[in-house]
């Protein structure tokens, strides 16, 4: 019986090199000359998953193991983000966009499903903004704040948190990668979060932040989306909710996660890859 044991035990772990050796990691070099990384595994029609403001491509881990035994999945830093270059320029919602769309032509993409969270949700909706939909099969918009109008109370506490993180970095750093779960997190696992955020530079990381609060007005990229989008969001953005259902009307669907925090696909991640799996089988073509 042990040595079956030791057998099976061996089997698995050379299964999991095998997974391990799929995954590849690649760069794109901008127009204005920035090295985008990404991390890509798996075959079949692409996924393209775009992290939240400082996040590196391995966020998406669960979302990269699980979903590349069916699909290319493709996992990106965004410039100035996990190993991307880190320019001083750049970090407007529209210039970062741009970059997803040049990550999508250099790798040939057809008709990929993009994947935003958090702040690369109004990247993606820049993104549909600056060259529509027609080359893609659908979005996903994971917990970003769309608002139908600017709210001075929110402006006000993140400029006086912007001030926070110039005055102290790695506490803020710490605070907010503890925020965003609301399922117990291994220690570890929250210090290598928190320290792929303090690769960003702070400058930039402010710059970020007032960049995505500066744009309200998501009307044309509304305009413009004509595939399937599905929002996916925790209780607090049920108003998020509410609006986008309110401006896609049937070519939106609603996901809700009760039980998960901001980093809703690390907190549910069986949750979460289903409803991914689910919305890709619904698209055209599949």
């Amino acid at each position: 019986m042990r040595a079956i044991l030791i057998a099976f035990l061996l089997c698995v772990l050379r299964v999991s090199d095998a997974v391990a050796q799929v995954a590849k990691s690649g760069f794109i070099k901008t127009s204005d000359g920035v090295h985008i990384h990404y991390v890509e595994a798996g075959e079949g029609r692409a996924i393209v998953f775009i992290p939240g403001w400082m996040m590196p491509s391995w966020i998406w881990q669960k979302q990269i193991d699980e979903l590349s035994k069916r699909y290319r999945v493709i996992a990106v830093d965004p410039r100035s983000q996990g190993e991307s270059d880190k320019p001083a320029y750049g970090h407007l919602p529209e210039t970062r966009a741009r970059d997803y769309k040049q990550l999508v032509d250099q790798l040939g993409l057809k008709q990929p499903v993009l994947i935003g969270w958090s702040m690369g949700v109004g990247e993606l909706l820049s993104y549909v903004e600056q060259f529509g939909d027609n080359g893609l099969s659908g979005l996903v918009l994971v917990d970003g704040l769309i608002p139908a109008k600017q709210n001075p109370a929110v402006v006000a506490v993140l400029a006086q948190w912007t001030t926070q993180l110039q005055q102290d970095r790695e506490k803020e750093a710490d605070v907010f990668v503890r925020s965003m779960y609301k399922k117990p997190q291994p220690e570890e696992y929250l210090q290598r979060v928190e320290q792929a955020t303090l690769q960003v530079p702070t400058d930039t990381a402010v710059a970020l932040i007032y960049n995505m609060v500066s744009v309200t007005d998501f009307s044309e990229a509304f305009a413009r989306i004509d595939r399937p989008v599905l929002f996916a969001y925790e209780p607090l953005l049920q108003p998020n909710a509410d609006f986008i259902k309110a401006q896609l009307g049937a070519k939106v669907r609603l996901e809700r996660f009760d039980d998960a925090g901001h980093a809703l696909f690390v907190d549910d991640p069986g949750k979460f890859n289903r409803m991914v799996v689910n919305f890709m089988q619904s698209l055209p073509g599949q």
